[in-house]
C-alpha cells in the first residue's frame, strides 16, 4: 500500500461514530472572562497569514472570529536546467506508435487474482498482445545485435579474399564524379543526423544527470510539505475549538452586564409611552408655570398701578387747587384757563382681579406633581441594577452551562485522530527522508559512473562521426580529378581510410549500442506507458480503484459505499477541496452530533424562563392631582381684560400737562407782578410730575399689556393641551400595567436569543470551517504531481530520450556503412587502374567522326 494511501485510510479508519459532547463528565464550572484570543491562536497568526472577517449573531452585535488559516507551501519540484520538449514530444509519439493500446486494467486485475492454469495461459497471451509491439521492436533490437556484428565480419572477411569491394579497383566512368559527389553529400547529410543525434542523447544523458541530482531535494521539499500540511491539519481544528473563547466571552460579557443590556432593553421597551407621557405632563407643568407667572405678574403690577395712581391723583388734586387759587389772584387775564384736564383719564382699580386663576395654577404646582414625574425617572433608571439584583441566581446558572460548553467544545478535537495521524505521517516522511539520504550517495556514486558510461558510448558515435568528416574533408582535399586511381595523393588516401576506419569502429560497436538502447526501450518504455501515460490520464487511480487489487486494501470499504474513490479523490484535491469534503467524512461523522450543545442552551432556556423580573410601581397620575389640572385647565383662563386694556391704551390724564404748563407760562408773562413767578413755578410743577407719572406708570402699563395679551395667548390652548397630556397618561398607565409583565418576558425572550445566537453563529461557522477549510489537500494532489513529475518528467523522459536519440545514431549507423565504403573507393589509392585508348574510327562521308575509347588493363 502506498504512503499516501495508508495514511488516509489510518485518518478514516480510525473516525468514530462520535457521541454528543454533553455525554462527557462535566468538569467545575470557573468564573467565566471573555477571551477572545488565545495564547496560542497569536502563534497561529503568526504563522499563517490569517484573514479576519465579521458574522454577525443572531438578533445581536457583530461577533469577530477568525477564519481558518491555511499554511504556506514550496513551489514545488524544481526541474532540471536543459530541456528538450521536441525530442520529447518524438519519444512520446513514438511509444504510443509502438503502444496504442490502452491500460489493460482487465487484465491486470485479473493477473493480481490466482487463476488457474488455463486461464493463466490466456493471460499470458493477452499480455503479450498488448505487449507486441515492443516485442516487435525488441525481435529487431536482437536482430540487429545478431546480424550486424555476424555481417560485418563477413564483411570483413569477403573484403580481405579481395571481394565486397575488397579489390583495389575502380572503374572509371563518364559518370564517375556525379556519384562520388552524391554519395558525399549522402555520408554528409548522415553525418549530420549521426551529430544531432549524438548531441541529444548527450544533452538528455546530462539532463538525467540533473535529474537523479535534483530528486532528492524535490523528495525533501515534498516531504516537507506534506509535514507541514499534516501539522495544520491539528492547529486547524484546535484553531476552532479556541475560537470557542470568543462566542462564550461574549455571552458571558451579556451576562455580567446582563442589567444594562437586559434593563436597557425593558426600559427602552417600557419607556416609549412611558417617557413620551412624562415629558407631556412637564410640558404642561412648564406651561402653568409660565401662565401662573405671567398672573402673578398682572396681579403685582395692577397692584402697583393702582398705588402709583392714588399717590399721583392726590397730587394732581393739591396742584389743581394751588393752580386754582393763583388763577383766582391773576384776575381777568387768567379767567380762561381750564383745569378740567388735572385728573387721571383711566382708572387702574377697574383692572380684573386674576386671583382665582393664579390660585388654581398654584394648587398645581403645590400638588407635588414634578416630584412624581422625577420618581417615575428614577423607577425607570434604576430599573438596569433591579434586573440585575433579580437575574443574579439565573446568570449564575447560565454561566455554568456556559463553562460546561467550553469543556465540550475544547474536547472536540480529540474526537479527530489527528495528532496519531500527525505523529504516524511525520514518522513516515522522517524515515522515508533519512532511507532516501542513506541511499544519496551511492546513488549519486552510481549516477556519475552511469554518466561516464554513458558519455563513452556517445563519444563511440562521435568518433564515427569524426572519421567521416574527416573524409568528407580530407577526402576532397587531396583528389585531384585529372589523377588516375592509382596516383592519388597521400591526403585523398588519408580520407578514404578515414571512411573505412568509421566504418570498422560502426561494426565493432553498432551491436553495443544497440544492446544499451534495448534494454532502456523496453524497460523506460513500458514504464511510461503502463504507469505515466495512465497516471496522466488518471487510468492508473481507476486500476488502483479495482478492489482486491492491492491485498488488504479496499477503499471502498474504508469510506463506505458510495463514498469516493482514488480518481475522485485526486481530482477534489487538486481543486483544494477540504478533507472533509474529499473523504466524504460526513458517511461517517455527524458535525450536528459532534457540536451538540443543544443540552446546555436548553438548560440557559429553562433558567432564564424561570426568572421572575417586577418592577417598581409607576404611576403617572393620581385622580386628584387630575382633577387638579383639568380644574387648572378651566379656572386658569383670562378675564375678560377688554375693558382694561382700552384703557391702557389711552392717555393718562383727561388733559396734557406739558399743553396746561404752556398756557401758565404764557399767563404768568401777561399776569401782574404778584401771580407770575406762582405760575411759573406751578407750571414747572406740572411739567416734573408729568415726567414722573410717565417714568413711572409708562412702564408698568406696557408691561401689564404684554402680560395680559401673552396669557390671553397662552391659556386659550391650556384647556386642549392638559385634556390631551391627561388622555396620553391614562394611556400610558393603562399601557404599563396591561404590557409591562409581556414586555419584560418579550425582552427577556430577545436577551436569551441574543445570548444563544452567539453559540448558534459559532456552531454554524465551525461546521463551515471544518467542512470547507480545514485540511485542503492540495498538498496530497502535489505530492502525486511532484512524483510524477520527477519521475516521468525528469527522469524517465531523460532515460527515453536518450536510448530514442542513441537508437536513432545506431539505425543511421548502417546507411553510414554501406555509403562511407562506396564513397572511400573513390578517395583511395586503386592497385589497379583503368587505361583509356582512342582510335580513330573511319565512317561512311556522310557520317561524322567520333572516337571510341577501348580500355586494355595495365599493370
Amino acid at each position: 500500500m502506498s504512503p499516501l494511501l495508508k495514511l488516509l485510510w489510518d485518518l478514516v479508519g480510525h473516525l468514530p461514530l462520535c457521541p454528543p459532547l454533553g455525554s462527557s463528565r462535566p468538569r467545575a464550572p470557573a468564573a467565566l472572562h471573555p477571551s477572545p484570543v488565545l495564547p496560542g491562536q497569536e502563534r497561529q497568526v503568526a504563522d499563517f497569514f490569517p484573514l479576519r472577517f465579521l458574522l454577525r449573531s443572531k438578533a445581536g452585535p457583530a461577533m469577530e472570529l477568525g477564519n481558518v488559516v491555511q499554511p504556506a507551501y514550496g513551489p514545488g519540484p524544481e526541474a532540471p536546467p536543459s530541456s528538450t520538449p521536441g525530442l520529447v514530444g518524438m519519444v512520446h509519439g513514438f511509444l504510443r506508435l509502438v503502444q496504442p493500446n490502452a491500460l489493460p486494467t482487465e487484465l491486470i486485475s485479473e493477473l493480481a487474482q490466482p487463476q488457474s492454469q488455463e486461464s493463466g495461459r490466456e493471460q499470458v497471451w493477452e499480455l503479450l498482445h498488448y505487449e507486441l509491439g515492443f516485442l516487435v521492436c525488441a525481435a529487431i533490437g536482437l536482430l540487429f545485435i545478431l546480424l550486424v556484428p555476424l555481417v560485418g565480419c563477413c564483411f570483413c572477411c569477403c573484403r580481405c579474399c579481395g571481394r565486397c569491394g575488397g579489390r583495389m579497383h575502380q572503374e572509371q566512368g563518364r559518370r564517375v564524379g556525379c556519384r562520388r559527389r552524391a554519395l558525399w553529400g549522402g555520408v554528409l547529410l548522415l553525418s549530420a543526423l549521426l551529430l544531432a543525434g549524438d548531441v541529444c542523447a548527450f544533452v538528455s544523458n546530462t539532463r538525467l544527470r540533473q535529474a537523479v541530482s535534483g530528486a532528492f531535494p524535490n523528495a525533501n521539499a515534498t516531504a516537507r510539505d506534506l509535514r507541514t500540511y499534516l501539522a495544520s491539519i491539528p492547529e486547524q481544528i484546535n484553531f476552532i475549538a479556541a475560537s470557542s473563547e470568543v462566542p462564550l466571552g461574549h455571552a458571558n460579557a451579556s451576562l455580567q452586564g446582563i442589567g444594562s443590556s437586559l434593563g436597557g432593553r425593558i426600559v427602552a421597551s417600557i419607556g416609549r409611552s412611558v417617557h413620551e407621557a412624562v415629558g407631556s405632563l412637564q410640558s404642561l407643568l412648564a406651561a402653568m408655570d409660565t401662565l401662573a407667572a405671567a398672573f402673578g405678574s398682572i396681579n403685582g403690577t395692577s397692584w402697583h398701578l393702582r398705588e402709583l395712581q392714588s399717590n399721583y391723583s392726590q397730587r394732581l388734586a393739591d396742584l389743581r387747587a394751588r393752580i386754582n387759587r393763583t388763577l383766582q389772584h391773576c384776575g381777568p387775564p387768567c379767567g380762561n384757563v381750564s383745569l378740567h384736564g388735572l385728573a387721571f383719564k383711566a382708572n387702574f382699580s377697574e383692572i380684573p382681579s386674576v386671583d382665582q386663576q393664579l390660585k388654581a395654577l398654584n394648587d398645581v404646582s403645590n400638588s407635588n406633581l414634578a416630584a412624581t414625574l422625577d420618581k417615575v425617572n428614577h423607577t425607570l433608571n434604576e430599573t438596569p441594577d433591579k434586573v440585575q439584583e433579580q437575574s443574579r441566581n439565573v446568570v449564575t446558572k447560565a454561566q455554568d452551562q456556559l463553562g460546561q460548553i467550553r469543556q465540550a467544545i475544547g474536547s472536540m478535537p480529540k474526537s479527530f485522530p489527528v495528532e496519531s495521524l500527525e505523529d504516524s505521517g511525520v514518522a513516515f516522511l522522517n524515515n522515508a527522508t533519512s532511507t532516501l539520504e542513506e541511499y544519496r550517495m551511492p546513488v549519486t556514486s552510481f549516477e556519475r559512473l552511469r554518466w561516464s558510461a554513458c558519455a563513452l558510448l556517445c563519444c563511440l558515435v562521435l568518433l564515427v562521426v569524426v572519421c567521416n568528416v574527416l573524409g568528407l574533408l580530407l577526402g576532397p582535399l587531396g583528389l585531384e580529378a585529372a589523377a588516375p586511381p592509382t596516383e592519388r595523393g597521400c591526403l585523398s588516401n588519408a580520407g578514404g581510410n578515414f571512411f573505412m576506419a568509421g566504418v570498422g569502429f560502426s561494426f565493432l560497436f553498432s551491436w553495443l549500442l544497440m544492446l544499451v538502447v534495448l534494454v532502456p526501450f523496453v524497460v523506460g518504455g513500458n514504464i511510461y506507458m503502463l504507469f505515466c501515460q495512465s497516471l496522466h490520464n488518471q487510468q492508473l487511480f481507476e486500476l488502483l480503484d479495482t478492489p482486491g487489487l492491492i491485498p488488504g486494501f479496499n477503499l471502498s470499504q474504508v469510506l463506505g459505499e458510495g463514498s469516493t474513490n482514488i480518481s475522485e479523490l485526486y481530482r477534489q484535491c487538486r481543486d483544494n477541496a477540504a478533507l472533509w469534503q474529499a473523504l466524504h467524512l460526513d458517511q461517517r461523522v455527524s458535525l450536528d452530533e459532534l457540536l451538540n450543545i443543544s443540552q446546555y442552551t436548553a438548560k440557559i432556556s429553562a433558567a432564564f424562563e424561570k426568572v421572575n423580573i417586577t418592577l417598581s410601581p409607576i404611576s403617572l397620575l393620581n385622580q386628584s392631582q387630575k382633577d387638579l389640572l383639568l380644574e387648572a385647565s378651566q379656572l386658569g383662563q383670562p378675564p375678560n381684560f377688554t375693558h382694561s386694556l382700552a384703557q391702557l391704551d389711552q392717555d393718562m390724564t383727561h388733559g396734557s400737562l406739558q399743553d396746561l404748563a404752556a398756557e401758565l407760562e404764557l399767563l404768568a408773562e401777561k399776569a401782574g407782578m404778584g401771580a407770575e413767578q406762582d405760575l411759573k413755578d406751578e407750571a414747572g410743577e406740572l411739567r416734573e410730575l408729568d415726567r414722573e407719572m410717565n417714568a413711572s406708570l409708562s412702564g408698568l402699563m406696557q408691561s401689564l399689556k404684554e402680560d395680559i395679551y401673552f396669557v390671553e395667548r397662552r391659556a386659550g390652548g391650556l384647556q386642549a393641551q392638559t385634556n390631551a397630556t391627561v388622555r396620553e397618561a391614562e394611556q400610558a398607565q393603562a399601557s404599563l400595567a396591561r404590557q409591562t409583565a409581556s414586555i419584560i418576558k418579550n425582552e427577556t425572550l430577545a436577551f436569551l436569543q441574543q445570548l444563544l445566537g452567539f453559540f448558534e453563529t459559532y456552531i454554524a461557522w465551525a461546521k463551515s470551517s471544518l467542512t470547507r477549510e480545514v485540511g485542503r489537500c492540495k498538498p496530497v494532489a502535489r505530492t502525486v504531481d511532484s512524483v510524477e513529475a520527477v519521475a516521468c518528467d525528469y527522469i524517465l523522459d531523460s532515460v527515453n530520450t536518450f536510448w530514442f536519440s542513441l537508437g536513432w545514431c545506431t539505425f543511421l549507423l548502417l546507411p553510414s556503412i554501406v555509403l562511407a565504403v562506396r564513397l572511400a573507393k573513390f578517395y583511395r589509392r586503386m592497385d589497379i587502374a583503368d587505361v583509356y585508348e582512342s582510335e580513330v574510327l573511319e565512317m561512311a562521308p556522310a557520317l561524322n567522326s567520333f572516337q571510341i575509347p577501348r580500355v586494355a588493363a595495365r599493370k
